[in-house]
């Protein structure tokens, strides 16, 4: 699930950097050349319109994309330590048994 969210994120970035591209404040830049359409992109007067609401679409998927990919991608907690180690049957968890640390006194010689 986490690779089908990750291939949508680099797709929708793409696509999303090539409209800013094409787009251009000052009405010159790509937008006007595409095709030799001057003011006319597929038939459709005001590129400018298009592209605007192709940006905020295309950023707005991706900012949904990237929330709802957090849901799914997991990171390193203690619960998925603990069953990474059940396959592992070499691997103590259980915690090592204490040690009496008090000091053997010497027996006196006879």
């Amino acid at each position: 699930m986490v690779i089908l969210f990750l291939i949508l994120i680099i797709i929708i970035s793409f696509v999303l950097g090539f409209i800013v591209l094409v787009q251009n404040p000052k009405g010159g830049g790509l937008a006007g050349n595409i095709a030799g359409f001057s003011n006319q992109f597929m038939g459709v007067k005001q590129t400018t319109d298009i592209l605007e609401k192709g940006t905020w679409l295309f950023a707005g998927a991706l900012g949904v994309v990237c929330l709802i990919s957090s849901f799914f991608i997991t990171g390193s907690s203690a619960v998925e330590d603990k069953t990474r180690n059940i396959g592992n049957p070499t691997q103590q968890t259980a915690p090592a048994p204490t040690q009496n640390t008090t000091p053997v006194q010497p027996q006196p010689q006879k």
